[in-house]
């Protein structure tokens, strides 16, 4: 899932390719997507880019006041057209979602590999309002660490728990919260309350490091190298059964329905390996 150092890519790139242009259309080509009915897309049709914004994990283009707030979900993405494609798309049955079309003839699409499609679209005047954007935390790059110390004192949650819970601090999710809990040295286990003073401020280091790596790696970057380029920078996470890039321990995985996260047992649990079920399952 994109999540704050690409997405906050994605803005400056779409700042610099569509900043004042004007909207001339807007297809959907997968109702599925758009999660408002007012205003209608099309009358947002002749209005001025006039702000792209990022809030937690979702994309704003303010055009002249009415917002379409993007969330990309796990396989979602966007692709500039310097010329749109001819015709306007008929019903989804590739990648494509949703095709903005601008008056300089470019577009931008919006689109989502895979079958699970949960690429999502609103359309509204009141952004603040949304229930998608209003359960959000304090973005986890504004977090200062007195106030961060304090989230991690307020809860019992594991710490992977708490970086990727988007109602305690927006922004990080599965990848991100990897990186950041292996530069802290710190199990993602581990409960936020039992940690001490110091801890939390080296993981309060930790996050504000990872970020500004990976913002400085994803750099004017375009479109279409972003992701590629974050894989690029990751240090753990996607990375299982190889070396860890500070001690030369194998990287370990724990599995779950949908997703997993990577961490080095020697760095961060003092070298035991964390309980995987449904890889312990597999070995019986």
């Amino acid at each position: 899932m994109p999540e704050l150092p690409e997405l906050d890519a994605v803005v400056a790139q779409i700042d610099r390719l569509l900043a004042s242009r004007r909207l001339h259309g807007a297809d959907v080509a997968a109702i599925s997507v758009l999660k408002t009915a007012d205003p209608p897309l099309a009358d947002l049709t002749g209005r001025e880019l006039s702000g792209v914004s990022r809030r937690g994990k979702h994309l704003l283009l303010d055009l002249e006041g009415t917002a379409l707030v993007m969330h990309l979900a796990r396989a979602g993405w966007l692709r500039h057209h310097a010329q749109a494609p001819a015709g306007a798309p008929g019903p989804r049955k590739g990648p494509l979602a949703v095709r903005m079309v601008w008056d300089d003839g470019t577009a931008l699409d919006v689109t989502e590999q895979g079958t699970r499609k949960a690429v999502a679209l609103w359309a509204t005047t009141a952004p603040e309002e949304l229930e998608t954007l209003a359960r959000l935390g304090p973005e986890a790059d504004a977090l200062d660490e007195a106030a961060f110390t304090s989230i991690c004192a307020g809860t019992h949650a594991h710490l992977k728990t708490v970086l990727t819970d988007q109602t305690l601090m927006a922004g990080i999710g599965n990848a991100w919260s990897d990186e950041v809990l292996h530069t802290a040295r710190l199990s993602p286990f581990a409960a936020a309350d039992g940690l001490d003073r110091e801890a939390a401020a080296r993981l309060h280091r930790a996050l504000r490091e990872v970020l500004d790596r990976a913002a400085e790696g994803l750099r004017d970057l375009p479109l279409d190298r972003i992701k590629r380029a974050k894989k690029a920078l990751l240090r753990v996470h996607g990375r299982a059964g190889e070396d860890c890039p500070t001690c030369g321990t194998r990287i370990a995985e724990v599995s779950f329905a949908e997703r997993s996260l990577q961490y080095c047992p020697t760095c961060q649990t003092g070298g035991r390996r964390l309980s995987d079920r449904r890889m312990d399952r597999l070995l019986r």
